[in-house]
């Protein structure tokens, strides 16, 4: 009984330390963050609120957080309209081949300048860092495109951004301080080859940090449109994101063209905030697949010193 008691108290004497271990530069960080959330959040909540309310109260200015005349018009329409349910599988079909062109390409120049014996392993890196510094500009990267055969396809949007530099130093930083030298030693000794190993050792082992730079390349695919205003006249081969940036830009319909079995019966301003969810959405569901290994590869991956 005495153990009990005793037990009792040094846990309740440990939450009471913890507890006075907490500052005031402590609630100040909590609420800084709080702030910065509800600055991601609120914004959202807004725009998912007008996108299901009546055009009354969205004209009148009296939906803020929460929906008014509840009505998926502005959906329906979306959906029965076809050139943007294509402009949808058309985007996801590119950003699924960035990505995977994208981490193919970032694990081949990784691994090999995370091995300590590779020769001229400092020119190297140094060339593909340079990049991320200086570029061409606009004009001649649009006559490369075109030298290329490259405008006025899918792979415009494809091929050029799909190295990323940046991508590749996280994933060296990150195969450098976590696999040991001792595998690699102990892979050669069993006679595997630098593939073997690769497939073998190295990719199993990262997970976290191939599912942070995969939303990595998805995101930043799925959020882009500059290179499609420049390289891209056919609207067949438009993402939804340009479609989704001519209709903000202008306020209105004419930017999507929304065909007659649409049957639009929103205004503009509805139909805007449900097209913004409409293309937000489906990459906000990709989180819980990989929420498990993205804290956990970006932080082990993050560059050091």
């Amino acid at each position: 009984m005495v153990t009990n008691a005793k037990t009792g108290t040094e846990k309740k004497e440990s939450i009471w330390t913890g507890v006075n271990r907490v500052r005031a530069s402590d609630f100040i960080i909590a609420f800084v963050i709080l702030l910065l959330s509800l600055t991601c959040i609120l914004p959202f909540i807004h725009v998912a609120a007008k996108s299901i309310s009546s055009n009354t109260a969205v004209i009148s200015k009296t939906v803020y957080l929460w929906p008014k005349g509840v009505n998926f018009d502005a959906y329906a329409s979306i959906f029965k309209d076809g050139q943007l349910t294509y402009s949808m599988g058309y985007t996801i079909v590119v950003t699924v081949l960035f990505t995977i062109i994208g981490m193919v390409l970032t694990v081949c120049a990784a691994y090999p300048l995370s091995i300590r014996g590779l020769k001229g392993r400092p020119f190297f890196s140094f060339v593909l860092m340079f990049t991320m510094y200086f570029s061409a500009g606009l004009i001649p990267e649009y006559l490369l495109m075109s030298s290329l055969g490259l405008l006025n396809t899918m792979w415009v949007l494809v091929l050029p951004l799909a190295f990323s530099p940046y991508n590749m130093l996280i994933m060296r930083s990150f195969l450098v301080s976590t696999i040991p030298d001792s595998l690699y030693e102990a892979a050669k000794l069993d006679g595997a080859t630098h593939l073997q190993t690769l497939v073998k050792i190295v990719l199993p082992l990262s997970k976290p940090i191939i599912a942070t730079l995969s939303l990595f390349y998805a995101v930043g695919r799925w959020n882009a449109y500059a290179d499609a205003k420049y390289y891209i006249t056919k609207k067949a081969l438009q993402p939804l994101q340009y479609l989704l940036s001519n209709m903000v830009l202008s306020s209105g319909t004419d930017a999507i063209s929304l065909s007659e079995n649409a049957a639009v019966v929103s205004t503009p301003e509805v139909l805007q905030a449900a097209t913004i969810m409409f293309a937000t959405l489906p990459i906000i569901m990709v989180y819980p697949f990989v929420q498990k290994y993205f804290v956990k590869g970006a932080m082990i991956g993050a560059v050091k010193g």
